[in-house]
């Protein structure tokens, strides 16, 4: 018998312009200590399987048909009662975005040690040590100190690495990954995919993952079902899938995954049903929008952006004297430059320090010393609010995490026209409706997607939209955190594409930063590799990959997932 079966499921959502068919007729089954890897675009209905599986379908949603089975049990139409008893007891969910599935009001300690006590028959005092193993087994350095901090303490990376410790903390018997990876680097990746491997191999736990890389497909499950736009396409063994595939939607889906062996002009493009395509019309920036009114000012140096000394200290132990403060050192004496029209990657593992780099040359953090200077302009000396949104018109940051950094009240449309209104970059209100109808089609939303707001779209497509509002200020320098980290490999190469045209047609300079090495090896010219706040190495991006000069960036190029385990 198997342990979850899923029948005819088919999930809906009603809406005044009519019911919109998610899932149709998905059909498995998950037998104990098997991994099954569910892979498909953006929006193709995986992560809505897994809700449907444990009630949380978000409404209007609704399951007309299908059946769910836990050990040859219905559960599908399960009282709200009976069906907590299983989420997290029976049922283990890694959700796929890590900050919206933590509570901001409580500490880590408090949401671990109360879903254990639930679930297991432990006193406080035990759970607390069970909590602090399950953080130190996912790899949270210092798990006594951390546990007591706040989930906005956290990297994205970190966080993602407590949501998992909070998801098997109860000891389920089958666990629901939702992108359990997409969030961490290359080192806690693999780290984490051996503990789930070593946990359905000792416990015999039935696990499915739900990702969009391949790599990690190829090194986890021993079956993979394939989806397209709802409906499932192919399933079969992982090798026979990515080995040799029958649907060509699914070779199509394979043949766009970065190449880690080698760089390429251009990333391959999914082909497969011609109206699912997104024309993508090649910029002419002569009379394109994007082109024009580009009046930056005379060069003054070959360099646009220098970072000098930079530190960053955050408190975490507040003290009216300051001899008892105590700070934890997040950037340590970085110094790096990027030349005008160069693509610059930053790598590291998670907490390394990356992302706080990125902030204080935005100006959202304030560095606890060092320069920042862009175009020869010191931006730390900058006191009027007229230069400051001056250079804020020109650098723009694309968010790891596309949900937290989207208004969740505002249309699209208004979220991707706010920062052309406010800089006044268009004469009208209709200019402003035309340029983000544009601006939504390049990044492959299509201009409909203006009249939504961003809980209607998945967290691929919310990515989306962070890149169209990154670009609507015209930008020239664009630091990019993450921005392919939800993207499935499809639109991962399509935006990837644009990036590149922008980056070429505009001259735009780029400080892109990922976990993702083979996309960095694809779209860098120079890498910085970072570890614990420091800069370990400076390269040109194939001396790099080729002949790494330190251990640890040997290190994390050695543990990059690969299809076929190659």
């Amino acid at each position: 018998m198997a342990l979850l079966e899923v029948r005819d499921m088919q999930v809906e959502f009603p809406s005044r312009r009519g019911s919109v068919t998610a899932i149709r007729n998905v059909n498995f089954e998950l037998a104990s200590g098997e991994i099954l890897g569910i892979v498909g675009e953006s929006g193709a209905g995986k992560s809505t399987i897994a809700n449907a599986i444990l009630g949380l379908l978000e409404p209007p949603g609704i399951m007309p048909r299908g059946r769910v089975l836990l050990d040859g049990k219905p559960i599908e139409n399960l009282p709200i009662e009976k069906m907590r008893q299983i989420r997290g007891k029976r049922i283990g969910m890694i959700f796929q975005d890590p900050l919206t599935s933590l509570n901001p009001l409580q500490t880590i300690e408090q949401q671990l040690v109360e879903t254990i006590r639930i679930h297991l028959d432990l006193n406080e005092a035990d759970a607390r040590t069970r909590a602090i193993n399950m953080l130190e087994q996912v790899g949270i350095p210092e798990p006594e100190v951390r546990i007591r901090h706040y989930p906005h303490q956290f990297s994205g990376g970190m966080r993602q690495r407590v949501v998992i410790a909070l998801s098997l903390c109860a000891e389920p018997e089958v666990i629901l990954a939702d992108e359990p990876t997409t969030a961490l680097d290359v080192s806690i990746q693999a780290q984490i995919l051996d503990l789930m491997r070593r946990l359905v191999r000792e416990t015999g736990v039935g696990m499915i993952i739900i990702t969009h890389d391949m790599g990690v497909i190829s090194e986890t499950c021993d079956r993979v079902m394939v989806m397209y736009r709802g409906d499932v396409v192919e399933t079969g063994p992982t090798r026979k899938i990515l080995g040799n595939p029958d649907h060509p939607y699914t070779r199509s889906l394979i043949s766009a995954v970065p190449r880690p062996d080698k760089r390429m002009d251009r990333f391959p493009l999914v082909e497969y049903i011609e109206e699912a395509q997104i024309a993508h019309r090649p910029l002419d920036i002569r009379t394109h929008w994007l082109g024009q009114s580009r009046d930056f000012g005379a060069a003054n140096s070959e360099f646009l952006v220098s970072v000098r000394n930079l530190e960053m200290r955050f408190v975490t132990v507040r003290s009216l004297f300051r001899s008892k403060r105590r700070y934890l050192r997040a950037v340590d004496d970085v110094s790096f430059d990027i030349r005008k029209g160069e693509v610059f990657g930053l790598v590291g593992e998670s907490g390394s320090g990356k992302s706080t780099v990125a902030r204080m040359i935005c100006g959202i953090y304030r560095p606890f010393a060092g320069q920042m200077i862009f175009d020869g302009t010191d931006l730390t000396s900058l006191k009027s609010l007229r230069q400051v949104n001056r250079h804020r018109r020109q650098m723009q940051m694309i968010f790891q995490d596309p949900f937290s950094s989207l208004n969740g009240r505002m249309r699209v449309a208004d979220i991707v026209a706010e920062p052309i209104r406010f800089h006044r970059l268009a004469a009208s209100n209709d200019e402003v409706k035309s340029i983000v109808a544009d601006l939504l089609d390049h990044v492959g939303l299509g201009a409909a997607a203006g009249k939504k707001f961003p809980h209607e779209f998945s967290g691929g497509q919310r990515q989306r939209i962070s890149i169209a509002r990154a670009l609507a200020t015209r930008p020239r320098f664009l630091i990019c955190d993450e921005p392919t980290s939800a993207l499935d490999v499809s639109i991962q190469a399509q935006i990837l594409n644009l990036l590149k045209d922008l980056q070429e047609e505009l001259a735009l300079t780029m400080l892109f930063i990922s976990h993702d090495l083979p996309v960095i090896r694809q779209i860098c010219d120079r890498v910085a590799v970072m570890r614990d706040g420091k800069l370990v190495e400076i390269a040109d991006t194939e001396t790099l990959f080729e002949n790494p000069r330190t251990k640890y960036s040997k290190h994390l190029l050695d543990l990059m997932p690969r299809l076929g385990g190659t």
